[in-house]
């Protein structure tokens, strides 16, 4: 393992490969580790512990649904990577087929659903593969926690961010419909790929609705193109749109292709209540960041900052990982 070190607890993690469990974590594998499931891993751990814990996923795929409940302490999941500083070098996932229907709504759908706080996942695919025809998320995320180095692919609603202060970094983020939504979190995606599937329209569905929710998105750094082997026309897709009438959304410093509308925002299926609406963009590059914009989207004369999204204090908030590559900047 190439890797100086990685205790349970760790608030740092070097740029390397990260291809067994690191000290103290259990061992989930397809053969030769402590359990051949995620979900068995989780549940043999503490839910009332404060001590630290960990699971080491080794590579192969797992078909199965995670749900990681509420518990008292900090807990860091491992994927397998030969790259730990991007999501190019995983090797483990977790995938499910299951729609909104099915599951009874949009948060049991979920492949990994993460209810407990203070959580931090490293270098995991996450799928839904459900595909056209209902909401089907692959990360279902309900509390403060963070994402180093993870994909998360789907077509309708693929992530809900959806309470607590969350962060994303070197992510990359695959779907159609909605695919990033969520009604009350506060959410920082830094320098993750955004790719859209052919067959859908919007990347963002924020649902915040009043003045008084905290709910914000803020897309620093990105990049907005087709996935790989999905034909996109070029000005079908849409930065986002209001789920709830005081939806609010920032892409700064990102870069757009061609698939971006030159309107960049829509409304929400002809919703005209757009007077609280707060869609934002500052120093965009790409064919998709020019055009005429709608009158009720904003440009930017500064960028946001990581500090009015997650607060003053995020640096030392548990589920943050200052250490990994590029973070915070």
């Amino acid at each position: 393992m190439k890797i100086i070190t990685f205790l349970a607890g760790t608030t740092s993690v070097l740029a390397a490969s990260r291809t067994s469990p690191p000290s103290g974590c259990l061992h989930v594998a397809k053969s030769g580790g402590q359990y051949t499931s995620v979900q068995a891993a989780i549940n043999t751990l503490s839910t009332s512990s404060t001590a630290d814990q960990c699971v080491f996923i080794n590579q192969g795929t797992y078909t199965e649904q995670v749900y990681v409940t509420s518990r008292a302490s900090r807990l860091t999941i491992y994927g397998y990577s030969t790259d730990t500083s991007s999501y190019a070098g995983n090797k483990a996932t977790v995938t499910f087929n299951k729609d909104a229907k099915a599951a009874g709504n949009n948060d049991k759908s979920g492949t990994l659903r993460v209810a407990a706080a203070n959580v931090k996942v490293y270098n995991l695919n996450v799928v839904n593969s459900f595909g056209k025809g209902s909401q089907a998320i692959a990360l279902s995320a309900q509390a403060s926690s963070a994402y180093y180095g993870c994909s998360f692919y789907g077509f309708q609603d693929t992530l809900l961010s959806n309470k607590g202060s969350q962060y994303y970094r070197n992510c990359m983020i695959t779907g159609a419909t909605d695919f990033i939504f969520g009604q009350n979190a506060v959410s920082w995606f830094d320098q993750c790929d955004i790719r859209v599937r052919n067959g859908g329209y919007y990347i963002t569905a924020n649902g915040r609705d009043s003045a008084s929710n905290p709910s914000y998105y803020v897309f620093n750094r990105c990049d907005i193109r087709p996935g790989s082997g999905e034909s996109v026309g070029a000005g079908s897709y849409y930065l986002g749109r209001p789920w709830r009438t005081y939806s609010r959304v920032v892409f700064q410093s990102t870069a757009m292709s061609n698939v971006i509308n030159g309107a960049g925002w829509h409304d929400w299926n002809g919703d005209q209540d757009l007077g609280n609406i707060y869609y934002g963009e500052y120093s965009n590059t790409g064919a998709g960041a020019s055009g005429s914009r709608v009158g009720w989207s904003k440009k930017l004369s500064s960028a946001v900052s990581i500090s009015t999204v997650l607060g003053g204090d995020y640096a030392s908030q548990p589920w943050y990982d200052g250490g990994y590559p590029g973070a915070g900047r």
